[in-house]
């Protein structure tokens, strides 16, 4: 069986999250509340926040190794402008990326750099927001039986709690806090308690229109009830993500649903509908350019 909860699919859209945080950051960049005699220009800060927007959209399309490019063009820019916050964030989003790209250890060094400049800047949430990602990176990881994490789901779950006055203000973090909650608690067997964490997440991303985050959380959700032996329900969170993936058009996680659909058949012991659905998967891979990212129809 494969598993609906491994690290292929969760990486789907591992950079996601960061692209609210810029759009903010664009937001904040054009809107200034100077008098007109002050002369303060943004344009390389704007140029910036648009690329890494871009960056953000390309990884949750798939197409890393394009976003890792756009990533860094973005950073350049925010370098060249010597704009902390965007530093910071351009560090966040290339260490998704590249933790999507399977280079770990350049994942968790980009995060660990945006940490402490976020410490010595007094950018306490962006501060938490990349200790968040490098512990929802080890969970995954320990999902997968990496060898290479240190520290128990329950010792990475006591590490993000320790988070949680940080973000508990900002609803963009907090969503992802409950997020990578879940995925802990998910880790540790706790099923309820998984599920009910990935809704709180689940409800901020409604809350503000964010679908191809809400998608996500159902995508997640579905993993929680097919490793509780909920399969029906597990099917019908992935129905929910799908819907959601069809109205913004995201034809990466359209795949990594039927595939992960497929799984949860396969699992459940319906076999031609698990093979249905993954050739329904590969279909979609193959049209958007991903033909190598199918698993196959075992």
């Amino acid at each position: 069986m494969k598993k609906v909860e491994n690290k292929k699919n969760y990486n789907r859209s591992f950079a996601l999250l960061s692209s609210l945080f810029s759009l903010l950051s664009s937001i904040l960049f054009s809107c200034s509340s100077a008098p007109a005699t002050v002369t303060d220009i943004y344009t390389v800060r704007n140029m910036a926040v648009q690329q890494l927007n871009i960056a953000n959209q390309t990884a949750n399309r798939g197409l890393y190794e394009d976003a890792l490019l756009i990533v860094e063009d973005a950073r350049k820019l925010a370098l060249s402008a010597d704009d902390t916050s965007l530093r910071i964030q351009t560090a966040i989003s290339r260490g998704n990326i590249l933790f999507s790209l399977g280079k770990t250890e350049l994942a968790f060094q980009d995060w660990e750099n945006a940490a402490a400049e976020a410490d010595t800047s007094g950018e306490s949430v962006l501060a938490a927001q990349a200790r968040i990602n490098t512990i929802r990176a080890s969970l995954v990881l320990l999902a997968n039986d990496e060898a290479a994490v240190t520290g128990s789901a329950a010792e990475q779950k006591a590490n993000l709690e320790r988070l949680l006055p940080a973000v508990r203000q900002d609803p963009h973090s907090n969503a992802l806090y409950n997020l990578t909650l879940g995925l802990a608690e998910r880790q540790m067997g706790n099923w309820p308690e998984a599920e009910s964490a990935v809704r709180r997440a689940l409800d901020i991303y409604e809350r503000n229109s964010n679908l191809e985050d809400a998608a996500y959380a159902w995508f997640v959700i579905a993993s929680i009830r097919s490793l509780a032996g909920n399969y029906n329900a597990a099917l019908e969170a992935l129905t929910t993500s799908i819907n959601i993936d069809r109205r913004v058009e995201n034809g990466y996680g359209l795949a990594s649903s039927w595939q992960a659909m497929g799984d949860v058949y396969q699992k459940a012991g319906r076999t031609e509908e698990a093979r249905a659905a993954w050739h329904r998967a590969s279909e979609i891979y193959e049209a958007i350019g991903l033909g190598d990212r199918a698993m196959g129809e075992e």
